[in-house]
C-alpha cells in the first residue's frame, strides 16, 4: 500500500530525516574506531587490516551505481534506503559470527554491497526532499554529526570495558537502529514526468573536464583520510591513550564539522563549490602534515578541528556542485559517479595505508598530505575550467546552462 507524502509537513520530514542521519552516523561513529581494533583482535596485521578496510571501497564501485540507478529509474529512494539498511543489518550480523580471514573478507564484501550506498542514498533523499519542502541541508545533516560524537565517546569508553572480540556487536546494534529509522522516513513527492518524455541522462558529465577534475579532487581529499580512518585508534592506543581520550579526539573533529554545517546557510553565495574544495584541500594538507609529526596530546584537539575542512566542507562542496549540474531526477546518479571515483581512490589509499603505517607509523600521514595537495591542484584546475565556461559567450553547453540556471535560483 502506497504511503501518501501529502500527509506529512515539512517539520515531519525534517525530523524523520534528522533521526535517520543520527542513526546512520551512530553506525559510522562506532565502525570507524572499533572495526580496526576488532580486526586486530582477530590476529590481522596492519597490512591485512588495510586490505580488509579497502573492501567496501572496492565494492562501492559497482554497488553505488546500481543503487543510484535503481533509485533514480524507479523513483524509489526511500524504498531502496530501507532495503539497503535491513540488508546491512543482516550482513554485519553475519560478520560478527565470522572467524577466518577469507570468510571475514567475503562476508564484509557482501555486507558492504548494501551498506556503502546508504550515505549517498541518504544525501540524495535529503537534497531532493528538503528542496521540495524549502529547507536547508546543513541544519538537518548536523544531527548526524552530533550522533557521531555520541558514538565516538561511547565507543572510546567501551574500548576499555568490552573485550576486543565483542566490539563488532556494537556495530551490529547501531545498524539495527539505522534499519528501524529507515522505516520512519517520510515518502518523497514523485517526480512529475510528462507522458512520453525521454528519461534524461547524466553521461555528458563524464565528457566534461571540469567535472572530472572536480571528482578527482574530491576523491583525493577524501581518500587522504585513509590512515586516520584505518589506524588512528590503533596508533593512539599504542602511544598510551585510554579509550575515553581516543573517543574525545574522534568527537572533537565532528564538533567542528557540526559548527560548519550549522553555519553553512550563511556562507557567501560567491563561494563556489570548487572554491570550497580548494580551501578544504589546504586544511587537509595542514592536518595530515601535523599528524605526520606525531604531535603531543595538547596539540591534537586543534589539529582535529581541521576535520571541518578536510571532510565536512569537502562534503558540502560536493553536494553543492551536484545541485548545480544535475537535474533533480539525476542527482543520485551524478553523486554515484563521484562516489565511484572516490571508491577507487580510497580503496587504493586504504590498502596502501596499511603498508605505510606498518612500516612508518605516524609518518604515514605524510603520504596523506601529498594526496590532499594533489587534490588541491585538481580543485584549482576545476575552478579555472568552470570559470572559463561561465565566461564563454556560448550558452549552448550543458554545463553553462546548468550553472546559469542554478545561479538564477
Amino acid at each position: 500500500m502506497a504511503i501518501d507524502p501529502h500527509k506529512y509537513t515539512d517539520a515531519d520530514f525534517a525530523l524523520r530525516l534528522a533521526l535517520f542521519y543520527a542513526a546512520l552516523f551512530l553506525t559510522v561513529g562506532a565502525q570507524l574506531p572499533l572495526l580496526p581494533v576488532w580486526l586486530a583482535a582477530k590476529g590481522l596485521d596492519p597490512r591485512t587490516i588495510g586490505i580488509v578496510l579497502a573492501v567496501p571501497m572496492v565494492v562501492r564501485v559497482f554497488a553505488i551505481p546500481m543503487a543510484a540507478l535503481l533509485a533514480d529509474r524507479r523513483d524509489a529512494l526511500r524504498a531502496v534506503i530501507v532495503i539497503a539498511a535491513v540488508a546491512s543489518l543482516a550482513g554485519f550480523g553475519a560478520l560478527a559470527l565470522t572467524e577466518r580471514l577469507i570468510a571475514i573478507i567475503v562476508i564484509f564484501a557482501i555486507a558492504s554491497i548494501a551498506y556503502t550506498p546508504l550515505m549517498l542514498l541518504a544525501d540524495a533523499y535529503a537534497l531532493r526532499g528538503l528542496a521540495q519542502w524549502g529547507r536547508a541541508y546543513g541544519p538537518v545533516r548536523l544531527w548526524g554529526s552530533a550522533a557521531f560524537i555520541v558514538a565516538s565517546f561511547g565507543a572510546g569508553y567501551l574500548l576499555d570495558l568490552i573485550e576486543p572480540h565483542n566490539l563488532v556487536w556494537l556495530i551490529v546494534a547501531t545498524m539495527g537502529i539505522t534499519a528501524v529509522a529507515s522505516w520512519l522516513l517520510a515518502p518523497l513527492h514523485p517526480h512529475r514526468v510528462s507522458p512520453g518524455a525521454i528519461a534524461p541522462s547524466a553521461r555528458w558529465l563524464l565528457r566534461e573536464p571540469a567535472f572530472l577534475a572536480f571528482a578527482a579532487a574530491v576523491s583525493l581529499i577524501q581518500a587522504s583520510h585513509a590512515v586516520y580512518y584505518g589506524f588512528s585508534t590503533i596508533h593512539w592506543q599504542a602511544v598510551g591513550f585510554d579509550g575515553v581520550t581516543i573517543g574525545m579526539l574522534w568527537a572533537i573533529g565532528v564538533f567542528a564539522e557540526i559548527a560548519l554545517f550549522a553555519l553553512s546557510t550563511r556562507l557567501p553565495v560567491a563561494i563556489t563549490p570548487t572554491m570550497v574544495v580548494l580551501i578544504d584541500a589546504g586544511g587537509a594538507v595542514i592536518r595530515w602534515s601535523a599528524m605526520a609529526l606525531d604531535p603531543p596530546p595538547i596539540v591534537l584537539p586543534a589539529v582535529q578541528c581541521l576535520h571541518a575542512l578536510s571532510f565536512g566542507a569537502t562534503h558540502l562542496g560536493t553536494l553543492a556542485l551536484v545541485a548545480r549540474v544535475a537535474a533533480p531526477a539525476l542527482a543520485t546518479t551524478v553523486q554515484g559517479y563521484i562516489s565511484v571515483a572516490l571508491g577507487l581512490v580510497m580503496a587504493a589509499a586504504m590498502s596502501f595505508s596499511g603498508i605505510l603505517y606498518g612500516r612508518f607509523g605516524a609518518a604515514a600521514y605524510g603520504a596523506m598530505a601529498v594526496a590532499a595537495l594533489a587534490g588541491g591542484v585538481l580543485a584549482l584546475a576545476a575552478h579555472r575550467m568552470v570559470q572559463s565556461i561561465i565566461d564563454k559567450p556560448d550558452t549552448s553547453t550543458p554545463v553553462r546552462a546548468r550553472l546559469e540556471t542554478s545561479s538564477a535560483d
